[in-house]
Order: structure tokens, then C-alpha cells, then sequence
């Protein structure tokens, strides 16, 4: 294991705990999945009545008691997929594909039918996936290791992108088409820009780092992009927030007002994993910082997630140090104190009616203006787990959330 692999085990381990990120399944699977009406929802535990693949889909047992002041469970629907964290999902028509750490689910929401997308299917190039979206028609597919991977599924055809087609890297966090038909990748050692998405014209791609940009890119490792007013191009990295506007740069961190004080936080979290004792690169980060001192897991500056809302307003979810939001010139920072679940904010959605959803180690949570607090989502509600890493709503109103161990289906989301 690198250093690279060893600092994002740290990180999500810090959090929900001894998660694993195997290599995945063996063998591609085709089956059908039967939503079961009655669940517990619960953190999964381990079965010996049901082994299921790395990777599969599979619903849990039925027939077990539901906490009190539980809603109805014929809202949601469980499905298992093993010792795996499903950082990734995008709803498409009919069908649904769900990122995991062992491949790519292709899961068709009339049937249930699904197939796994892995190595040794000849897909991916690395089984650990960290995004799933499209670009034009393809499926896009970035990866730990393994660089982007894209799917045109009419023909069932792989085609995989890595450093020598011009990759930053081979660590792929997120992926954006802009309005201008421009593609954003977001690596770990950089971003990149490919113009017109002509990803197989060499002369098409750009690659921007710290150095290239004269500090203008926050840090080399880009954990997300998205597009704001304007073409406006924003980047959430490890180091802070950095803006692409019309081919020049600016940045803002912790001192700038990202991210809540470690002194109105420190009590909230109680995860002691410090990953600046077991990587080079997070102990740097630290000490860039001044936060030496620190050893639990709180890094204002690490942006995990990022959305851009309808206003523009830039939503940043934070290593430890809550929700911030940035219109520009402002910010204003969200955390426990204000009825966030947690301070760590591993994902941010923007909903079809505009509302901002923070996913996080203890819940998921809507914002619901100023001054109106959070409404809170939590396995009593019908989560699989309460850590969320992702979010998508399907065409047919259903919505889809991913944590460590499993996806949840909720077919009347109360949104």
C-alpha cells in the first residue's frame, strides 16, 4: 500500500471506523433483487445465512422489530453490499449505477436486475471507485489507482484514461462537464481541464497544479468541481477553495474564514484517529497548519465535499470543522452548535428543488435556511447506516444514499 492509498484509509477510517478498501469481487454477477417491505435499519452486521459477493447487491433479511418511533418501512428498501463503502451514486432513466470499493453496480430499477463492472471483467483498471457521473452519453468512472474509466453501454465498451493520455493522476475524485462543453477532472495531483471534452485529442488536455498556477490551486490533491455563475469553475482541495474565472485563479483557506475554529469543535469530536501518525502527507499538512498539536481528526482547510447552489453561494463540507458557505466575499459556517449531526461532512447534494443535503459521519442533514436549523435523516429514518457518502434521485421520484456497507432505496423520500 502507498502512502497515497494509506492517507484515504486513515482519513474515512478516522471516522466510521476500521473500513477496508479491498481490491473487490472475483467474478461479474447478474441477479435479481427482491426489496424486502419490513427491515431493520440498522448498521450491517456480519451473516452467516446470506454471504454475498464484494460488491453485490443483495437486500438484507426480513422480519425483524423496528425501533420505536419508527415511520412506515414500506417507504425504503435496504440492499447489502458487503465490506464496502458506496462513495458514489448517479440515477440514470432506469437505471441506477452505484460506485463502490469493489466496482461499479449497474442496477436497472424496473427489474432489479444488476451486473458488477470490475477488473476482472475487464472494465476498470481498479476496483476502488470514488465517482460515478456521465460525460456526453459514457458512463465516467473515476478510481483509486486506476485513473478514469469510461462506459458506452450500447456497444459494452471499456475505455480507460490514465497518466500517459494526460491524467494528473491516477487518484480521480470527481468529474464535471461545464456548460461550455469543457471537462473537469479532479485528481490528486492536480486538476485537469479538457477542452471541449475532446478527451482523445492529446492537444485538448491542460493540467493544473500548485506550482503551474503560482499558488492560484489551494493543493495538488483536488477533491471536487463544480460549476458556478458565469462559468465560474470551483475546486475544493485539501489546502482550501480555489476559483478558475476567466484563466485566472483565487483561493481562500481557514484563514479566510473556511471552517470552524478548533476550539468551538474540539469537544464534538471524538474520533482520535490521527491520520497525521500514520502519513507523511497529513503530518505536512498539519504542520502547515500549526495544528501539531492536535490529534484528533479536525483539518479546517481538507474540503471533502462541495456543491454550488442555485445563488451561487459555494457550500464546502469540512475534515472535522462543519459546513461552510461562501457567497463570494462572506462566509458563514455551520456545525454541531447549530444542529448539524456531526462536523465531519464527507457529502454534499443539491436537491431538483434546490435545497442543500449534507451527508455525514452521524446522519444526513437538509439545510432549511437561515436561522431554521437542520432537519436530520438517521438509521431510525431508515438509513442503512448513519455515515452517508452519497446521494442521487432517480427520474421516478425514488431517492438513493450510499454509506459504508450499503445503499438505501427510498422510494416516497420526505424531503
Amino acid at each position: 500500500m502507498n502512502f497515497k492509498t494509506l492517507g484515504i484509509v486513515v482519513a474515512v477510517a478516522a471516522v466510521v471506523g476500521a473500513i477496508a478498501y479491498n481490491a473487490g469481487s472475483k467474478q461479474t454477477e447478474v441477479a435479481t433483487s427482491t426489496p424486502v417491505a419490513t427491515q431493520t435499519p440498522t448498521m450491517p452486521q456480519a451473516s452467516s445465512a446470506v454471504q454475498s459477493t464484494p460488491g453485490q447487491l443483495l437486500p438484507p433479511s426480513a422480519g425483524n422489530t423496528a425501533p420505536p418511533g419508527h415511520g412506515a418501512y414500506d417507504r425504503f428498501t435496504h440492499f447489502n453490499v458487503g465490506n464496502r463503502n458506496v462513495k458514489s451514486i448517479h440515477a440514470d432513466g432506469e437505471t441506477v449505477w452505484i460506485g463502490t470499493s469493489g466496482g461499479v453496480v449497474e442496477y436497472a430499477i424496473g427489474s432489479g436486475e444488476h451486473v458488477q463492472h470490475s477488473v476482472d471483467s475487464d472494465a476498470l483498471l481498479s476496483n476502488g471507485v470514488f465517482h460515478v457521473s456521465k460525460i456526453g452519453e459514457r458512463l465516467a468512472v473515476g478510481t483509486y489507482g486506476g485513473g478514469m474509466s469510461l462506459y458506452d453501454r450500447e456497444n459494452r465498451r471499456w475505455q480507460n484514461y490514465n497518466i500517459p493520455e494526460g491524467l494528473g493522476d491516477q487518484f480521480v475524485y470527481d468529474v464535471l462537464t461545464a456548460k461550455n462543453g469543457d471537462v473537469w477532472v479532479a485528481t490528486w495531483s492536480g486538476a485537469n481541464l479538457i477542452r471541449k471534452g475532446e478527451l482523445d485529442n492529446p492537444d485538448a488536455w491542460q493540467i493544473f497544479t500548485v506550482n503551474n498556477t503560482n499558488e492560484g490551486l489551494a493543493n495538488d490533491w483536488v477533491y471536487g468541481v463544480d460549476e458556478g455563475v458565469n462559468g465560474d469553475i470551483w475546486l475544493a482541495t485539501e489546502g482550501g477553495l480555489s476559483l478558475y474565472r476567466d484563466g485566472k485563479w483565487s483561493k481562500w483557506n481557514h484563514e479566510s474564514g473556511l471552517g470552524a475554529k478548533y476550539e468551538s469543535v474540539k469537544d464534538d469530536i471524538k474520533f482520535t484517529n490521527d491520520p497525521g501518525t500514520a502519513s507523511k502527507h497529513h503530518a505536512r499538512q498539519k504542520v502547515e497548519q500549526g495544528l501539531e498539536d492536535v490529534d484528533i481528526a479536525f483539518n479546517p482547510n481538507y474540503i471533502i465535499s462541495m456543491v454550488v447552489d442555485n445563488d451561487g453561494n459555494v457550500w464546502c463540507g469540512t475534515w472535522g470543522a462543519g459546513l461552510s458557505v461562501f457567497d463570494g466575499q462572506n462566509w458563514k459556517t455551520y456545525t454541531q452548535t447549530d444542529g448539524l449531526p456531526a462536523n465531519h461532512i464527507f457529502m454534499l447534494h443539491k436537491d431538483k428543488h434546490g435545497s442543500i443535503w449534507a451527508g455525514t459521519s452521524n446522519g444526513l442533514a437538509k439545510f432549511n435556511g437561515e436561522g431554521k436549523g437542520f432537519t436530520v435523516k438517521t438509521t431510525r429514518d431508515g438509513l442503512f447506516s448513519d455515515n452517508v457518502f452519497s446521494m442521487s434521485e432517480a427520474d421516478d421520484g425514488s431517492v438513493w444514499l450510499g454509506s459504508f456497507g450499503g445503499v438505501t432505496l427510498f422510494r416516497d423520500f420526505e424531503y
